[in-house]
């Protein structure tokens, strides 16, 4: 099958639109002549546009409900206009589904969940457990090859992002612009899914001091404006140590995000959106696991490394701990400032 214009609905949230880049890519690659658009959410649809994969990038933000049928209908009727001549629906969602089908797009390629089956020409069956590996990177690619689009996929891929280098370029102008650097040290403290993901702020900023005295490094902290407290509270921890440090909480777009995590030394950071896209930038990264599985939402390649405390309750998946969150507390700010210096010792050799 042959298509020229093809539409993306993409996921809905930062790390599940990072570990769908690959699919991404491996579609830019079937279809190297074909327009692609991707229709994303406001707060990830920067993520796509240094990517050669993406042709044109529509934002999109509707009411949830009936409160947003107006909005969705002119989404979809200006698809419509568009004249695509397939959909490919990376989120699981009805919603998704009937957006392009009401759009009329004649193809229209998803994996068949939320009742949805009805509304695509191509309802894909999701895979079962065991019958692809487990990083959720795999449940896209694996989605276009059971539509027929790819062939097959590698299985030792990294993620990586084509932009990297141009975004570090402007990532160093911002820092300088701020007058730290050369040297960064990168700190996102928050997770988005709850504070069972939330490795200690207090730790954060103590590992952070000790790269930063080892690596004659400044200290960059970022997060939401929902993260505005516990970013303050890393900053503090910095600042006690007589370290310097910028606090971005709330401050930055994703595209600025992007660039200044491109151009960081080394990143600090729970499993959260800010991990997979500085892996994702081929950044020096370290991770504190907890409560989720780095097997299957973890960062990937050899720039990275995870922190974990093997405890009889981990992984348990849970927004919040309903004990005494040891799979974090035992995690010791010296084990990550040295996970990371060993980073950059190896990288350097």
């Amino acid at each position: 099958m042959e298509f020229g214009r093809i539409f993306v609905r993409a996921t809905n949230w930062v790390g599940d639109a990072v570990m769908s880049v690959p699919a991404l890519q491996a579609l830019r690659t079937r279809f190297p002549r074909a327009h692609i658009a991707i229709l994303a959410k406001p707060w990830v649809a920067q993520l796509y546009g240094r990517e050669p994969f993406c042709d044109e990038l529509i934002s999109y933000e509707a009411p949830p409900g009936c409160r947003g049928i107006s909005k969705k209908w002119s989404v979809a009727s200006t698809l419509r206009s568009r004249q695509f001549d397939a959909a490919i629906l990376l989120p699981n969602a009805f919603e998704a589904a009937a957006l392009v089908r009401l759009a009329g797009i004649p193809r229209r390629i998803g994996y068949n969940t939320d009742a949805r089956g009805w509304l695509l020409t191509d309802a894909i069956e999701r895979p079962e457990k065991g019958e692809i590996p487990v990083h959720q990177r795999f449940y896209y690619l694996e989605l276009l090859k059971r539509a027929g689009l790819i062939d097959g996929y590698s299985l030792d891929s990294s993620i990586r992002l084509a932009g990297a280098r141009t975004a570090a370029e402007k990532g160093r102008e911002h820092f300088r612009s701020r007058q730290i650097g050369p040297a960064v040290i990168g700190v996102s403290p928050g997770a988005a899914y709850g504070g069972a993901k939330r490795w200690l702020p207090e730790r954060f900023g103590e590992a952070a001091v000790k790269l930063a005295r080892e690596r004659s490094a400044s200290i960059a902290i970022f997060g939401s404006k929902e993260e505005a407290e516990v970013c303050g509270l890393v900053q503090q921890a910095v600042e006690a140590a007589g370290e310097r440090c910028l606090n971005f909480a709330g401050d930055t777009t994703l595209g600025a995000f992007i660039e200044m995590a491109a151009a960081c030394e080394v990143y600090l950071t729970n499993d959260s959106g800010p991990m997979h896209i500085a892996s994702a930038l081929g950044v020096r990264t370290v991770v504190v696991f907890g409560a989720t599985d780095e097997h299957a939402t973890g960062p990937t390649g050899d720039l990275c490394r995870v922190v974990r405390e093997p405890v009889e309750c981990s992984p348990c998946l849970l927004r919040e701990c309903p004990i005494d969150h040891r799979c974090m507390t035992r995690v010791t700010s010296d084990r990550v400032a040295e996970a990371a210096l060993s980073l950059v010792a190896a990288v350097q050799k």
